[in-house]
């Protein structure tokens, strides 16, 4: 991928460009507990964005997207947006920069990345967080870490119409290899926790359904105006550190949708805390047995599972796989599966089948290394 920005990039611009990276990323557990004030455990992996860059000395950026053979130029103030959507997250991050004081100029480019789309792994913070750590970088704005994936979250929000968290940017920019992170959702205050699945005799694997079910509604919006009504009955403003007791106290208080709900929540916080406190003991048999317990939480409780993603951990478990469970937000996409090393060949082969078989379509495999976050190449 390097070679290939690299030779596009002096093509069309010339020579003199900078390559920059960041990576796309998992998260372990902790799902639906971000907007709970609770804990999540992302992870960067091995795939991501690479961007050639050198700044041109106008006030226009010009833009190439590899994978889309796609080109685009617009200046750097409000007015100037560009049409295509991939490339207002390249001038949200300009902006948001902006907005921060940042004194910033144009600038040539050409990217490419292998983030899987549609796999749950955030190629668009990948691409946020590209921008804003390389004209941090060429700049010398010195712009903490934290900020930079706070410039991502906003370019999501002011830009490209998506409310999202902060933890695909955040697990951008701070990843580490060899380390998960712990991110508390309240105080935004994170932690490093050892995670080399390899050094122990594992590896981690994303299969992908490659279906997407659209629910009519609002799903999301739904569950979370139940928390939010179990967390008010309990006189807190998240369902952040209630714990099981004092659900079971108020259950008369509030419907059974809202108990089923406020239940995943709450067991979903403490399975976190046991995968960091398993990680610390190198006990990746926990941490398997914690990832089947958040799948069956999301499937039974939380109602965001389908029939195809229940399958595919249903088939994995048969397999003997360690840890298996929907990630994401749910109604489609991946499970990310803990597979002991002497079991991964067999594992794939059967789910692959299986998996065909029943739903007439094979699934995408995703092997995933844990990797480092954004830097300069």
């Amino acid at each position: 991928m390097k070679e290939r920005v690299s030779q596009k990039f002096a093509e069309l611009y010339g020579e003199g460009a900078i390559l920059f990276t960041s990576p796309g990323r998992i998260n372990l557990i902790g799902e639906h507990t971000d907007y709970n004030g609770g804990f999540v455990f992302p992870g960067a992996v091995d795939k991501g964005i690479v961007a050639a860059i050198r700044l041109n000395g106008t006030d226009k950026v010009r833009a190439f997207a590899l994978d889309l053979n796609e080109s685009a130029e617009f200046g750097l103030n409000e007015e100037d947006k560009p049409a295509q959507s991939w490339a207002c997250y390249i001038f949200g991050v300009c902006r948001e920069i902006q907005k921060r004081g940042g004194v910033i100029g144009g600038f040539d480019t050409v990217f490419a990345g292998d983030v899987p789309l549609g796999a749950g792994m955030s190629s668009s913070a990948a691409l946020e967080s590209t921008f804003a750590f390389a004209l941090n970088d060429l700049y010398n704005l010195g712009i903490e870490k934290f900020e930079l994936a706070r410039i991502g979250q906003s370019t999501e929000h002011n830009y490209c119409g998506v409310k999202c968290g902060i933890m695909d940017q955040f697990a951008s920019v701070h990843g580490k290899a060899g380390h998960l992170m712990r991110l508390d959702c309240r105080s935004m205050e994170f932690n490093y926790f050892p995670f080399d699945p390899t050094k122990h005799g594992y590896r981690l694997v994303l299969v992908n359904s490659c279906v997407k079910h659209e629910l009519v509604g609002s799903p999301y919006n739904d569950r979370r105006a139940s928390c939010e009504r179990v967390a008010a009955v309990l006189g807190q403003e998240f369902l952040r550190g209630a714990t099981m007791e004092q659900l079971e106290a108020i259950k008369d208080q509030i419907s059974e949708e809202d108990y089923l709900r406020a239940r995943y929540v709450i067991g979903e916080e403490q399975r976190v805390l046991d995968v960091c406190e398993a990680l610390e003991k190198d006990d990746y048999e926990t941490v398997g047995e914690r990832m089947y317990e958040t799948h069956w939480g999301m499937s039974r409780d939380y109602e965001v599972s389908c029939e195809e993603l229940d399958f595919l951990a249903t088939v994995a478990k048969e397999c003997g796989v360690t840890g298996s469970r929907i990630m994401g937000g749910g109604f489609g996409g991946c499970t990310i599966n803990l597979v002991k090393e002497e079991l991964y060949d067999s594992f794939i082969a059967s789910v692959t089948a299986k998996f065909a078989e029943k739903y007439g379509h094979e699934p995408k495999i995703y092997p995933v290394v844990i990797s480092d976050g954004s830097r300069r190449l």
